[in-house]
């Protein structure tokens, strides 16, 4: 591996630190022998008080999950949850000063409530609720005047999401799996296997209609194709949507665009597979029909996993045709964009790692001056799930955090928001200041985040957390921590933590997001150890205690970097892979290598060989532990294992821990404080001061 330096230049360059090892699983109670060294990690670590109090201060916040506007700009509705409960609000703007709840609920009765649209003439709201006698989802229409209660118009039976009004009014659209065992994402948990596997138990995202007057219920979309998303045309009588067979949780990468009457049958109007191009091979996202109905445009890019979105924005005739780039070589990173008139666009983009909204000119392909702002904050509710609100009058409305500022919704026009709620406002980090911070390497331009340990005194030294964001499509962008495993809680805990963008993320344009094709875990890492020379040049860290960590792909490149270099002195994996040809057979999101990759495991076995961990697993020599859930799709568990075998039979200091259960995104809140726990005993033991 040739590095940016003599000193990092791989393994025999490194530093090797002194430890022993110990592996267990914490849900399997499955102990391999191991020699008793210096130091053994304890099965079960000591818990650090600190923790306690971190995770309670992320508990004070509320949270906001969703906002939107009615079409005249006159109201505005969101969704929150906490302390105070959960529930839909609504204000009148500009102030919005006296929200009321809007809710099905009886009166001292909580259920789970969301998707709140206004119909288009701005006097109904419809939302999601599940306050119904059988606990069942079902669509409730409210009067925006309050005149009356909220009435059930369609109970459902399984997942719905995306609820939203078709233009004429008369019907309500949104995304259903009827009969739904579990959430529809490949981050849930996976279903045991049973039967004809890829044949048996498949559930299908279809979008279905509930006319808004007698609430019938009708599937419009085929049963042979999972559908993504979809968006109305101006007329209301057809539908754009991306869509594939199922397994929809495979084929998103090999998704077509798609347009179908109401009462017709679909039509592909383009396969990204087959079409010649920029676009050739990529993927296909947030299809918008333009105003006069005559065009559909969409973001198109190098994106690995659906939802969140990254590319350029390309246009097509609404009849098929050749699509059009209308942001070629772009600095940044679309993530959603809105037709303002036939000629102009709004879009919301990743820029750097900041957010960046601005209107875009079609005819002359150009940013408009005066409707353009960075913000160095994420804007919406999670994620990397970009989405602005919008209305007829300009006024806009969005939610937006930072690692300073807790998560709260904001309204106006572009150029003048105004915050709207401020049941957050008391809220203080307890973690240190963020700078955004960026430096150059091989010719690319990278950015990223540095976070200062809670407590820093600039005359003391202080430990390195890298943590390596999941995608690789995707970027470390400033929010508001939730209490679960992140960047942000070493910060809380005294260390310096570097949370870079190296080639592959979002924020620099397409072609960096696409500079690690078939390269993984070789110029991202080069990038990444350059943004470590660059932090330790102007900030107090000590260079003998750095350490490395992330989740899915972040734990790909734990894994891998533990194997290039002996810079790093401790590791945490989670959901990590470390050999990406048993991969391949293994994970139920196959087809999204294809694009990376460039074939088939089985057309060119060498490049994923080339980025596969276990290959040059006899280098490493740092204490690595690794975390997996039991019923991950995305990163399953025996990659995990294997990881795990190869340090355990190489006497390498190491712990694996399963948790039962869990899918790709944990959500038990003691598994979540666990692996915290664990990875700060780890850091602490191999990192000591």
């Amino acid at each position: 591996m040739t590095t940016h330096s003599r000193r990092h230049a791989g393994v025999s360059a490194g530093r090797l630190p002194l430890a022993s090892s110990c592996a267990c699983l914490l849900t399997l109670v499955f102990f391999a022998s191991c020699p008793v060294l210096a130091q053994t990690p304890p099965v079960n670590p000591p818990h650090d008080p600190r923790i306690d109090h971190l995770v309670e201060a992320l508990g004070h916040a509320e949270s906001v999950r969703e906002t939107n506007l009615s079409a005249d700009g006159h109201f505005i509705v969101w969704t929150e949850s906490g302390h105070a409960g959960s529930g839909i609000q609504l204000a009148t703007l500009p102030d919005a000063s006296s929200p009321r709840q809007i809710t099905a609920c009886a009166e001292g009765t909580r259920g789970m409530e969301s998707n709140a649209v206004f119909s288009p003439d701005s006097t109904k709201l419809a939302f999601f609720s599940e306050c119904t006698p059988d606990h069942k989802t079902a669509i409730f229409l409210a009067d925006v005047s309050g005149a009356t209660p909220p009435r059930q118009l369609a109970e459902l039976n399984g997942y719905a999401s995306g609820l939203a009004w078709s233009p004429d009014g008369k019907s309500l659209s949104f995304i259903y799996v009827e009969g739904a065992t579990r959430p529809p994402s490949p981050l849930a948990p996976e279903k045991s296997p049973s039967g004809v596997i890829g044949v048996e138990g498949l559930e299908v995202k279809r979008v279905a209609l509930v006319d808004a007057s007698s609430g019938q219920l009708t599937q419009i979309t085929p049963p042979g194709l999972y559908v993504y998303e979809f968006d109305w045309s101006p007329d209301s009588t057809k539908l754009a949507y991306i869509a594939a067979p199922p397994p929809g949780e495979n084929n998103w990468w090999v998704a077509k665009l798609y347009t179908q009457p109401v009462n017709g049958q679909p039509t592909a109007i383009l396969d990204p597979q087959t079409v010649s191009g920029s676009l050739h091979g990529l993927q296909i996202a947030v299809p918008r029909w333009s105003p006069d109905g005559s065009q559909i445009a969409f973001i198109g890019g190098l994106m690995s996993d659906q939802g969140s979105t990254g590319g350029d924005i390309y246009t097509m005739p609404a009849g098929g045709g050749e699509p059009t780039d209308q942001t070629p070589d772009h600095a940044g990173s679309p993530a959603w964009f809105v037709w303002l008139d036939q000629q102009s666009i709004g879009i919301a983009e990743i820029k750097g790692g900041s957010s960046h909204l601005f209107v875009y000119d079609l005819s002359t392909h150009q940013d408009s001056p005066d409707y353009n702002l960075t913000l160095p904050d994420s804007v919406g509710a999670g994620g990397l799930a970009m989405r602005i609100a919008t209305s007829s009058t300009n006024t806009i409305a969005f939610i937006k955090s930072s690692f300073s500022d807790p998560p709260e919704v904001w309204a106006g026009d572009l150029m003048d928001m105004h915050q709207i709620t401020h049941f957050n406002d008391g809220l203080k980090p307890v973690w240190g200041q963020a700078h955004s911070i960026d430096w150059t390497n091989e010719g690319f331009h990278v950015e990223g985040w540095l976070l200062e340990p809670a407590h820093y005194d600039p005359a003391k030294k202080y430990p390195l957390i890298v943590y390596v964001h999941g995608g690789p499509s995707a970027a470390n962008m400033p929010r508001w921590p939730y209490a679960g495993y992140g960047a942000v809680p070493f910060s809380a805990l005294d260390y310096f933590v570097l949370m870079p963008n190296p080639r592959g993320s979002y924020g620099q344009g397409e072609k960096f997001t696409q500079a690690n094709r078939k390269d993984f875990g070789y110029g991202d890492l080069r990038d990444i150890l350059a943004g470590v020379d660059a932090v330790e040049k102007q900030y107090s860290i000590d260079d003998h205690r750095v350490g490395i960590t992330g989740w899915s792909y972040g734990g790909f490149m734990t894994m891998f970097a533990v194997t290039q270099t002996h810079r790093f002195r401790a590791a945490v994996s989670g959901a990590g892979l470390s050999d990406w040809l048993s991969y391949y057979g293994e994970n139920s999101i196959d087809q999204w290598m294809i694009p990376f990759f460039g074939a088939s495991v089985y057309d060119d076995p060498a490049v994923y060989a080339k980025s596969s961990a276990i290959n040059y697993i006899k280098n490493v020599r740092t204490p690595t532990l690794i975390v997996v859930g039991d019923r991950d799709g995305e990163c399953p568990a025996p990659q995990s294992f294997e990881f795990w075998h190869a340090l355990h039979d190489l006497g390498v200091p190491n712990q694996f821990v399963v948790y039962p259960n869990e899918g790709h995104g944990f959500t038990n809140p003691d598994h979540r404080r666990d692996v915290l726990d664990r990875a700060l005993s780890w850091f602490n033991l191999y990192m000591p001061e």
